[in-house]
């Protein structure tokens, strides 16, 4: 094989081990992502269950 082809091999190489470490970088930022979402979710899912939580408290004290 000739240098010119072993050249070209290495840059293929170089260019798919780049493109793999940027793919785990970004794959990180969305597991953090998606875990500070699923946080904020919850929170909004624990405060509408306390909001409806007081409705039901008042339905139950009007009730006759």
């Amino acid at each position: 094989m000739s240098q010119e082809v072993f050249d070209q091999l290495e840059q293929k190489i170089t260019a798919a081990v780049e493109a793999l470490e940027m793919m785990k970088l970004e794959n990180e930022e969305l597991r953090e992502e998606n875990s500070r979402l699923q946080r904020e979710r919850n929170e909004w899912e624990q405060r509408l269950n306390g909001l409806l939580s007081k409705f039901d408290d008042v339905d139950t004290s009007s009730a006759p």
